[in-house]
């Protein structure tokens, strides 16, 4: 079973960035799945858009909504999205949560100034760790 199928009915996924000195930062997040790729919504001063900006190796695993971890972990590499890619993302989000992301997330980016971004994860499943 591929990462992508083992995500696609999940509600969340435990995602971990890496800061500076290399030490890793685990954070669960909603996830929309389609096709081999996962999609992720976030704000662009967030502490894992920073970090995966700078670093786009992560790591991924399901996780239940607080975080604990209930599936095998993958590297993965994740891209943030521009123009209609985000919107695409956007709509694949928005379908999967309709309160949480569509309404209440982006309530909250609004109220807080702060720009929301969505973010590609492509899986490396030859280096899946257990």
């Amino acid at each position: 079973m591929t990462m992508s199928d083992e995500l696609r009915d999940r509600r969340a996924m435990l995602l971990t960035t890496y800061r500076r000195d290399e030490s890793p930062v685990g954070t669960p997040v909603n996830v929309a799945v389609a096709g081999q790729l996962a999609y992720l919504r976030t704000w662009d001063t967030s502490g894992k858009a920073r970090r995966m900006d700078r670093q786009p190796n992560v790591t991924v695993a399901a996780s239940t909504p607080r975080g604990t971890q209930t599936g095998r972990t993958v590297m993965a590499t994740a891209r943030q999205l521009t123009g209609e890619e985000a919107r695409a993302a956007a709509r694949l989000i928005d379908r999967k949560y309709p309160i949480v992301q569509r309404l209440l997330v982006p309530m909250a980016h609004r109220l807080r100034r702060v720009k929301t971004v969505h973010y590609e994860l492509t899986f490396d499943e030859d280096d899946a760790r257990s």
